[in-house]
């Protein structure tokens, strides 16, 4: 094993933090270091050549420090008997190099805490550190480098072990259910003793496991498939069949549901815009280009590891989608959450008690700091925009009628969402026929999120805790982003899909993914166990057969296209292994050729045989209920309810993700010029040309429950409807609904609460809407358990139904945003308010800061009312009469109107006089409606649309936004209200301040946070020294010759289809060249005049963004050959964006003219970055930026690594006057940016693009091709038409090329 220092591990900042943390618990600590540590297991001694070649691998990076570092030293790396994602890409990166003596590289963090004295720390303290510096779920900490051999280590496998009922009965499977952690129902027990005895056989471990995780909750749904006997009374639908009712009513144009990975409806035909399976040229496909949606919860694994639990949530999530009919395409996706009290440390609210928790549990806040990172990370890493999500917490003691309970989200709701398309051909699976090869896609089996299935299915507490930490997962998103490539290719080949069936890999492993492949295809199947790809050699069949492992998926391939689908795997460098094939035979055989035995050898009806249905009695229970807050000063519940995480501003869950990626997102969840996170719905294109599309939305109003578990399940539909109303749609019968369920099942009250729940929505609310709910899912074990001091302590969630709706989009340039316009004259702000005026208090933001709830919640009284509502907004958006559209929902009118203001940076003035109640019923109440910035003029008009809906009767001017910047509120002449919205805004935007203050740079968040606070900021405002409209290029691309470029990827790259997009626009000729093309020497460069590296995470940027690409190019013969000699040819271009700009930076001594190019190290807030951010064109050479120079332009900006670092500040400077900037990051009053978030990563003098002395290549590190269409905009000038700003660099180069 070679032992090699790397680089600093903590920026400033995080030292500083460890520092203050560590020297809470030990005063005398003085100082703490990180650095990267590598530890590499070898076949064979390096040559000297080898040795160099590797330490310059392992050189990323800030830079190293010279000396050797003292201290007390604690050395952090993986648990043994697992491989970080990290080894596998990095060894992958030192194989592509020619390093094949090494089998594995492994990273560690060598921590140093220093005290004056200079002497070791004790025992003891050392271990009240150790928490400070490494996660206990997936790593472990050493004293010693040497105990790193541990790592590499590799046991003998481990044989099967059986249970024996034979002689031991029914207690002996009792027995292995608790200690191998089963979760088998009492009616499973007996249906498995009756099975094997008749079998005449004790069962083995495996088929136990795989029993356990093929029919727990979290699979079978045995409690929506239940029947139902309620106060006595028997029911004659299951919940299931209930929310099945809403497909019998209205079927229309939903092409799968209930069946599949996820469930599609009809989208529109459009031009679908992907590469060729053939020739590899990216081409427009006019196809219908349908919609696949579904909503997936990660609850369990994120209360116990937030991170990895919320990452492998949208993971998971994502490959449902891939793995839909016979490949899909994820586009777009979400992330929610709910949990209990925050209590940020020094920033505690007055209604947020403290009611303890279990010790295997993290904390709301650790979960609030942590798994937005994870969901997001996975997200920007697999390359899917996440656009659109919600935050509650929740946590409050109440009096039932069985006595006094509290009601949070200990097990918090961790939601993972999103949407993509399929083409027409794919959405149905096909049959698998017997001698059908079943194939696994993906990573290897590692020994992580064993049981998990059947762990998500216990009450928090119930299960023995270390079983709750081997129910965590690990994420590996790079490698899924491999699988969805090959999943692409093989779509793209249309009837010649080498894909006949397609499962992924989620709860229970391959146990139940491969089962459940042939079982669905009406088959039996044999199997060989080793030949699965195993990174653990010492697992045990149980092990290898049942783990979670992620970034998996299996299918089914005909024996004559095997080769063709290895080829497409081996070019996109993905792992797969046939494991076996389909029989006809229904008969489920899993062998172990190393030790000869059969660890599964089952008649298929054992496994998916009916055990006997569950049925469940439940009684109905009064509510709890409470007086309503009486307030002195309105103001106070004014500030208390603008700091309520429900209500207040989201941005440090938002500008973590990347929301740009595609090439497709036309509404993200920011607004207007001030980029301000109130946005309703999210909406994407249904391709890179076309201006139809397809929205999301969510809608929940979970504390609502504990009052009306009805009126909660009908008001998150209507939220739903009333947020993606703010799109262009032709029907309300055109939304579909995902619906997740959460319940603590068993609990008093809780089932009865349930059943009620899915009755409102399933058989009343949506059918009488027309509304279908296509997809969904069930969590029913939403309660924690723990002694506490020799007492038994729980948390209960409410009855809790999220509620995420999808659309077609006519036309995504009227979706609406809460940004109030005093550009555009008079105008005036109309309220729809659904509730009637009846002003119900109950279960809002207003009861929660006085920890009370009220009695009565907001509840949908009428579907025509909502209906009429949804069809005026339509009708008004269509007319032209709507220039502002904000919901009303947590916060009430209060928030409505506050937003707006924000988002507008503008006043509002309101008169409440004429409406029903007291100015706060008015205010805080959260029915559901929303208000409008409709013309003044046109009052007539709007008017008459109004009552054409019937939506009059109920529709009120209220208020005009103001110019002064102030929030005023009056009612029959009195003032209530007088506000500086700057004071607001102060209040509404302290919860991410603190919370960005917690997790990144402090310096930062204080930066962003007085930003937001200047109200004189003017906003992002383009000024163009070109004519936008011009298309320059329009000569040459009339001429019909299309050069050819190469856009090239590596994998892990995922912005290639919207840099090919606006090339193909140009009149170029694009064509993917994935770099295994060059190394293998399948392409070379000379055949084309330009080389674009995209955007992405190549090998997941573990030796530095971008830096293993290029390293594999610096040292391998042939691509270094084929580099340098593109570069050094005078008629070729070259342009590397993000990715392929760090890329590019680091291949500057191939290219001519580029040494004076930075390096890119990690941005000074410590965090990925994703800003819509002004940049300014210099006056450079570069032949992408010509005719541009002084213009002022938004941007799109996604990246972890984007600090330029120069060798000095002095080089910094001379390179900022070398004429060889292109591009500078500039705030909004055109200065050059040098505070965040204006300058998002903190570079000097703002540079962010840089040329060559000759100008043919350029590095950047903002997107400019996710913002080549105006549509593609975060926020854009009405004037601008098809063409956004930044599509003239793809017209410069073909102009250029002449």
């Amino acid at each position: 094993m070679l032992i090699l220092r790397g680089n600093p591990a903590y920026s400033q900042f995080q030292k500083q933090r460890l520092l203050e943390e560590a020297s809470a618990i030990e005063p005398r600590i003085a100082e703490v270091y990180g650095e990267f540590v590598h530890y590499v297991h070898v076949s064979a001694e390096l040559s000297e050549d080898e040795l160099q070649v590797l330490d310059r691998l392992l050189e990323y990076g800030p830079d190293r420090t010279a000396s050797e570092h003292t201290g007390h030293r604690m050395i952090v790396v993986p648990r043994p008997g697992t491989i970080s994602p990290w080894s596998s890409k990095a060894t992958n990166i030192a194989q592509n190099c020619g390093l094949n003596k090494v089998i594995r590289i492994e990273r560690g963090v060598a921590v140093y805490f220093n005290n004056p004295e200079g002497e070791p720390l004790n025992a003891e303290l050392a271990e009240t550190l150790k928490p400070l510096v490494h996660d206990r779920m997936t790593q472990v900490v050493l004293t010693q480098h040497e105990e790193a051999e541990q790592l590499f280590v590799q046991e003998s496998p481990k044989p099967y072990s059986t249970v024996d009922i034979l002689n031991g009965g029914r207690e002996a499977l009792e027995v292995a259910n608790v200690e191998i952690g089963l979760a088998l129902a009492e009616d499973e027990i007996d249906y498995l003793v009756e099975s094997f005895t008749q079998l005449g056989r004790n069962p083995v471990d495996v088929e136990l496991m795989m029993f356990a995780q093929a029919n727990s909750e979290h699979c079978r749904h045995k409690i929506f498939n239940a029947s139902w006997t309620i106060d006595g009374i028997e029911k004659d639908l299951s919940l299931f069949k209930m929310i099945k009712n809403t497909y019998a009513t209205n079927s229309e144009g939903v092409l799968s549901a209930y069946k599949d990975n996820a469930a599609v409806f009809e989208g529109f035909s459009a031009h679908r815009f992907f590469s060729s399976a053939d020739t590899y040229e990216y081409q427009y496909h006019l196809e219908p280009v349908h919609v696949l949606i579904k909503v997936e919860t990660h609850n369990h694994p994120t209360c116990i590891s937030p991170y990895p639990g919320a990452s492998t949530g949208s993971g998971g999530e994502i490959r449902d989608e891939g793995a839909t009919g016979i490949g899909g395409k994820p586009k777009a996706g979400l992330t929610g959450f709910t949990v209990s009290n925050l209590r940020v440390p020094g920033y505690e609210q007055p209604w947020e008690t403290d009611f303890g928790k279990p010790e295997r549990i993290v904390t709301a806040l650790d979960i609030m700091l942590e798994g937005p990172i994870g969901g997001a990370s996975f997200n920007n890493e697999f390359g899917r925009p996440a656009i659109n999500g919600y935050f509650r917490t929740f946590e409050e003691q109440f009096e039932f009628e069985y006595g006094t309970e509290v009601r949070g989200y200990h097990k918090p709701i961790m939601i993972a969402g999103g949407m993509g398309n399929i083409r027409e051909q794919h959405v149905e699976k096909k049959e698998i026929k017997p001698g059908y090869k079943v194939v696994v896609l993906g990573g290897p089996a590692m020994l992580i999120g064993l049981g998990g299935g059947a762990a998500s299915s216990m009450a928090s507490g119930s299960s023995q805790e270390d079983l709750d930490f081997a129910s965590v997962q690990r994420d590996n998103p790079e490698m899924e982003r491999r699988c969805q490539e090959v999943i692409d290719r093989c779509w793209s080949m249309g009837e010649r899909n080498p894909i006949e069936f397609i499962h992924d890999v989620g709860a229970g492993g391959l146990s139940n993914a491969i089962p459940e492949l042939v079982h669905d295809g009406e088959r039996g199947g044999k199997f060989e166990l080793r030949r699965v790809p195993n990174a653990e050699k010492g697992m045990a069949p149980v092990e290898i057969w049942c783990n979670e492992a992620q970034e998996r998926y299996v299918l089914a391939v005909s024996p004559e296209n095997v080769e063709q689908f290895e080829a497409i795997c081996s070019r996109e460098r993905c792992p797969f292994a046939v494991v076996g094939e389909a029989t006809e035979e229904l008969h489920l055989e899993l062998n172990d050729e190393h030790f000869d035995n059969k660890p599964v050898d089952l008649p298929m009806d054992i496994l998916f045989g009916k055990p006997p249905k569950m049925h469940r009695e439940a009684k109905t229970l009064s509510k709890p209920s409470t007086e309503l807050p009486k307030v002195d000063d309105i103001n106070e519940a004014v500030d208390r309810i603008l700091a309520l995480p429900a209500v207040a501003d989201k941005t440090f869950l938002i500008t973590i993700g990347d929301r740009t990626v595609g090439g497709m997102v036309s509404r993200d969840q920011m607004v207007g010029p001030w980029q301000v996170p109130v946005a309703d719905c999210a909406v994407t294109t249904s391709t890179h040309n076309s201006y139809t599309g397809e929205a999301m939305a969510m809608g929940e109003r979970t504390p609502a429950a504990l009052l009306d578990s009805a009126a909660a399940a009908r008001m998150a539909v209507g939220e739903a409807v009333t947020n993606i109303a703010a799109s262009k749609i032709d029907d309300i019968k055109k939304i579909r609904l995902s619906a997740n369920w959460m319940a603590a099942a068993g609990a008093p009250g809780e089932d009865a609460n349930l059943y009620e729940a899915v009755q409102a929505v399933g058989m009343e609310l949506c059918p009488e809407l027309g509304i279908t709910i296509p997809v969904g899912k069930d969590s029913m074990s939403m309660k924690t358990v723990w002694e506490e001091d020799g007492k038994k302590k729980s948390v209960t969630s409410p009855l809790s139904l999220v509620i995420t709706a999808f659309a077609p989009v006519t036309d995504v340039r009227k979706s609406l945003t809460p940004q109030l316009r005093t550009d555009i004259g008079d105008t005036e702000l109309l309220l729809i308010d659904l509730g009637r005026g009846k002003n119900r208090l109950g279960a809002t933001a207003f009861t929660q800061v006085y920890k009370l709830l009220g009695t009565e919640p907001a509840n949908v009284d009428s579907s025509d009312d909502l209906r009429n509502f949804f069809n005026a907004v339509q009708g008004l958006n269509q007319s032209g009469l709507v220039s502002a559209y904000h919901d009303r929902s947590d916060g009430g009118l209060l928030t409505t109107l506050v937003e707006m203001g924000f988002a507008g940076n503008c006043g509002v003035s309101v008169d409440l006089t004429g409406l029903n109640g007291t100015a706060e019923e008015i205010l805080f109440n959260e029915e559901l409606g929303a208000v409008l910035q409709v013309p003044a003029s046109k009052r007539e008009e709007v008017e008459a649309l109004l009552k054409a809906h019937n939506v009059d009767a109920f529709s009120h001017f209220i208020g005009v936004p103001a110019e002064t910047k102030t929030f005023s509120v009056t009612k029959d002449d009195q003032d209530i209200i007088s506000r500086e919205m700057k004071d607001l805004r102060a209040i509404w935007s302290e919860l991410t301040f603190h919370m960005q203050k917690l997790r990144d740079n402090p310096q930062c968040a204080e930066e962003e946070y007085q930003t937001k606070l200047d109200l004189d900021n003017p906003g992002l405002k383009p000024q163009l020294t070109f004519d936008i409209h011009e298309n320059i290029a329009a000569p040459m691309i009339n001429g019909g010759v299309r050069p050819r470029v190469a856009v090239l990827r590596e994998q892990g790259v995922n912005s290639h289809l919207e840099m090919a997009a606006a090339l193909t626009k140009a009149g170029f000729e694009c064509i993917d060249v994935h770099m295994s093309d060059i190394l293998s020497g399948r392409v070379s460069l000379k055949d084309f005049i330009g080389a674009v590296a995209c955007g992405g995470f190549s090998y997941g940027d573990v030796l530095g963004a971008g830096e293993g690409w290029a390293k594999s190019i610096l040292f391998n013969s042939r691509a270094r050959d084929e580099f340098e000699a593109f570069f050094k040819r005078e008629d070729t271009f070259s342009l590397g964006i993000c990715n392929g700009c760090q890329m590019m930076s680091n291949l500057k001594e191939l290219i001519p003219g580029a040494d004076h190019w930075p390096h890119f190290v990690k941005n000074e807030s410590a965090q990925f970055e994703a800003r819509f951010a002004m940049v300014e064109v210099a006056k450079s050479p570069s032949l992408f930026m010509q005719g541009m120079e002084g213009s002022r332009l938004p941007i799109a900006v996604s990246h972890g690594e984007g600090r330029a670092q120069f060798a000095s500040a002095e080089a910094a400077q001379q390179v900022n006057e070398s004429g060889l900037i292109t591009a500078r990051y500039v705030n909004n009053y055109g200065d050059i940016a040098d505070t965040y978030p204006a300058n998002p990563n903190g570079s000097p003098h703002g540079i962010t693009g840089l040329t060559t002395t000759d100008g043919r290549v350029t590095i950047m590190m903002p997107h400019p091709e996710r913002v080549a269409r105006t549509v593609q905009n975060s926020w854009r000038p009405d004037e601008w038409a098809e063409d956004g700003a930044w599509q003239r660099i793809f017209y410069n180069a073909r102009k250029h090329i002449g």
